[in-house]
């Protein structure tokens, strides 16, 4: 295999040490290592998610090596019988990037969105967050959306009903 070639796999439930390789991808690219590391799922739910319908995760490797990979939620809709796709993270390790591995791994996941039947797969992107920008308005088009988080109270207070 060339030193340049990648190999794209798509994780099930007994990959779950790539996934925690993946993980290690994604907290030092993000620079959240304490996010991605510190608090790690238990082997038993690593296998329930990555054999859920809903998850997918994708990794690229260099030999031994995880250098890249994302994670996606399927999202079942309720308004048609329908579902998309939505990356939730993608991280290529800083010695691989600009070597295709990103694209390659949305072209893998575009082609698991088609055998599902899924109508679109969706991804954000932060402003000031030129290279992913510039790769995702190559493979799709752009919109300009509000991003809110919701914080959920810690300790869940009397229930009440809405009307």
């Amino acid at each position: 295999m060339p030193p340049d070639a990648f190999i794209l796999t798509q994780l099930n439930p007994g990959d779950t040490v790539l996934m925690h390789e993946l993980l290690t991808v994604f907290g030092e690219a993000f620079n959240e290592v304490e996010t991605y590391g510190a608090a790690r799922p238990e082997q038993a739910y690593m296998e329930r998610l990555l054999g859920s319908d809903t998850f997918i995760a994708l990794v690229a490797r260099q030999g031994d090596e995880v250098v890249g990979g994302l994670a996606a939620y399927v999202l079942h809709k309720f308004e048609q019988a329908r579902s998309e796709i939505y990356i939730y993270d993608l991280a290529v390790g800083k010695a691989y990037r600009r070597q295709g591995i990103a694209t390659a791994l949305i072209e893998h996941l575009q082609s698991i969105a088609a055998q599902r039947g899924a109508y679109v797969v969706f991804v954000q992107a932060d402003h000031g967050d030129t290279p992913a920008i510039e790769l995702y308005s190559k493979l799709g088009t752009r919109e300009e959306v509000l991003h809110f988080d919701i914080a959920v109270p810690v300790t869940p207070g009397p229930s009440s009903r809405h009307r």
